[in-house]
């Protein structure tokens, strides 16, 4: 395949998407008509919510819940004392800009979530926490009646993921998957290409993303610094010593006890959009999984860091899932770029007998490239619109920001609806395909891991004809937190 010839980014209609930014910048604060934050929603409508994780995620996510005014963050939650106090503050002085005193005392701070869960007053909670806790959590919310935002990848198990997909189904609340891209227009444009035929009947799917890296050290073991609640923050993860390379930002996704590295994680992404055209192709997941991959070895850091795998659904159409150091060694795939030595390291790319098209976390590209400006015609295949108020996402948010702004009021959108009418509302990302985006990462890790060819069996939820790789489905867990997955698992 030859490389792609440049081609103008996708924008939406409503400016969703700014200048590409090599980082993350902090959310942009919008004003306070922008969400419809002006009094309109009375303080005993209001969704009112939760956020547990102080740390990254949740500090940069929970800002664009503020604007919105038929929704209010009134506690936070973390294991460590001055990440959830500067949170706290952090949010009041958000609220604060929006009321005619300038002051806001709304929020509590909790050190650990079951008491924040007990609050009666609270609808919602968004669960931003290292990867490890976000299956016990979510079935904890969903046991104590609270609808749940939980980030993406969902766990570090497939039993754990099946004991969530069970939780949801059980306790039947809300439930949406941190995967944003599911609300970015030009992501959801890019997967109806795909799906109303424009490049032909689909080949081959590629999937590539970052790896994770080799390192870390175990030694010295220090002392428990004042103000953490070290036992709560590993939870259900083996014990071990506090030590500085464990607990480090970033390095959590590197220790399999907590993650199962970027393979998961970034890996999450384009997954998520590969899953959703799936979920609209009468597509599960690949069934086999087979190839080569490395495990860092020698260090703390102990996931893949790298690997290159076909993976195959039932009807033979195989998922490529390579590392993006393996991707750029590809001769048949385009390699992608947003400029002189930026190339494009996590994408979904679809092959097709009269083109392709690839849904980058930056932007879309396509070949021919004029099918970034195709309509969707009234009669073909539209993905459910989400939010249904697009007009109220503020104009000029960049590609990482307009993304997670529209997801949080698509679910806003959800929860009105289901609170007002009482019936389940599914949202635009439900357990169903998270369950399933995320088991494409837990079969390739344990293909990886065994060194052999796996096979899934989607009807029986469990590997076949392999005892040792099927082992692999659960991880250790220290009490109270196994039973309470092994209980739904």
């Amino acid at each position: 395949m030859d490389n792609p010839k440049p081609v103008a980014d996708l924008r939406t209609r409503r400016g969703f998407l700014g200048a590409v930014t090599g980082s993350i910048a902090a959310p942009l604060i919008v004003p306070a008509s922008a969400l419809g934050r002006g009094g309109a929603t009375p303080p005993s409508d209001r969704i009112t919510f939760g956020v547990i994780g102080c740390g990254t995620r949740g500090p940069f996510e929970s800002p664009f819940y503020v604007p919105i005014d038929e929704c209010q963050i009134v506690a936070v939650c973390d294991v460590q004392r001055s990440r959830r106090e500067d949170f706290k503050e952090k949010l009041s002085k958000l609220y604060a800009e929006r009321k005619p005193s300038g002051t806001y005392g709304g929020i509590r701070p909790y050190e650990d979530f079951r008491d924040l869960l007990a609050q009666k007053d609270i609808d919602a909670v968004y669960i931003a926490t290292p990867d490890h806790w976000h299956v016990p959590m979510t079935i904890l919310a969903q046991k104590a009646g609270k609808h749940c935002h939980t980030e993406k990848p969902l766990g570090v198990s497939i039993e754990m993921d099946l004991a969530a997909l069970r939780a949801v189904r059980k306790y039947r609340k809300s439930f949406l998957y941190g995967a944003e891209r599911r609300s970015y227009l030009p992501a959801r444009h890019a997967v109806e290409l795909v799906l109303n035929g424009r490049i032909g009947k689909v080949k081959e799917v590629v999937v590539t993303c970052p790896f994770s890296r080799s390192g870390g050290s175990a030694t010295p073991e220090l002392p428990v610094p004042e103000g953490w609640n070290y036992d709560l923050w590993l939870g259900p993860a083996p014990h071990a010593p506090f030590c500085a390379d464990r607990v480090r930002k970033g390095n959590i996704f590197e220790i399999r006890d907590y993650s199962l590295g970027m393979i998961a994680n970034w890996g999450g992404h384009p997954l998520d959009q590969v899953q959703l055209w799936a979920d609209h192709s009468d597509l599960t997941v690949p069934v086999t999984y087979e190839g080569v991959g490395k495990i860092a070895q020698g260090g703390l850091f102990n996931c893949a860091t790298e690997w290159n795998l076909r993976c195959t659904y039932e009807n033979g159409l195989v998922l490529r899932y390579v590392d993006n150091k393996t991707y750029q060694t590809l001769s048949d795939v385009p390699q992608l770029t947003l400029g002189p030595d930026r190339p494009i390291n996590n994408v979904a790319l679809w092959v097709g007998t009269e083109g392709w098209v690839a849904s980058a976390y930056e932007r879309v590209f396509t070949q021919p490239g004029s099918l970034l400006t195709s309509e969707i015609g009234p009669n073909e295949i539209h993905l459910p619109k989400h939010p249904q108020h697009e007009e109220r996402i503020p104009p000029g948010l960049n590609v990482w920001d307009g993304p997670v702004a529209a997801h949080a009021l698509g679910w806003i959108e959800d929860l009105k609806i289901q609170k007002s009418t009482k019936a389940e509302v599914k949202t635009v990302d439900p357990i169903e395909s998270a369950f399933r985006s995320d088991l494409i990462s837990q079969l390739s890790d344990i293909c990886i891991r065994m060194g052999r060819k796996i096979r899934w069996d989607p009807k029986k939820e469990t590997i076949v004809n392999d005892e040792a790789a099927k082992k692999m489905m659960s991880v250790p867990m220290r009490e109270p937190w196994a039973s309470v997955v092994r209980k739904l698992g």
